[in-house]
């Protein structure tokens, strides 16, 4: 083993220190959370006054809409959590039963599938708000706008189709 000089030794710990430059994205995402919420409830806010006159597509509509918006504050809980642990710090939340069983043993390689796991699920939800407007008498149908989003969409599913097939081959390889 060689001897390592001070220079190397000061830059390895510069370098590792340097982790913490994430923590205030991290904390930008607690704000986007935030933001997510304050949306969600101007949205809830929006929708209830008009719930008895409201007609069922309508309210599927807005049901849709909160679903969106409680995925996209999923996502950005487990991209907050595990990023945070995988590249900056163990989070201690000492013998708190409320810790989700994800954290700390999401890889970059979960993180990847949750990720895009919720992806899919906020574009089949956008789909579905689209094609419920369809129902509605009197909308034009935007054929351009419907096709794009599924497009979108399959394009998401194949993508995380791939990834869970790039995951499987390297689980593979590794194994041997």
């Amino acid at each position: 083993m060689h001897e390592r000089r001070p220079l190397e030794l000061l830059l390895e710990r510069i370098l590792f220190n340097s982790r913490w430059l994430l923590a205030p994205f991290y904390f930008g995402l607690v704000l986007s959370l935030v933001m997510l919420l304050v949306a969600f409830v101007m949205d809830l806010a929006h929708v209830l006054p008009d719930i008895f006159t409201a007609t069922p597509e309508q309210i599927i509509l807005a049901v849709l809409t909160l679903i969106d918006l409680s995925l996209a504050g999923n996502l950005v809980v487990i991209v907050m959590f595990s990023g945070y642990e995988n590249f900056v710090s163990k989070i201690d939340t000492g013998t708190s039963e409320d810790r989700p069983h994800w954290m700390g043993t999401l890889d970059f390689s979960g993180l990847k599938m949750k990720l895009i796991g919720s992806i899919v699920a906020i574009s089949a939800v956008s789909l579905l708000r689209a094609f419920m407007k369809l129902t509605e008498p009197g909308v034009a149908i935007d054929e351009t706008r419907i096709r794009w989003l599924v497009i979108l969409h399959v394009t998401f599913v194949v993508s995380g189709l791939l990834f869970a097939l790039m995951d499987w081959v390297a689980a593979r390889a590794d194994n041997h």
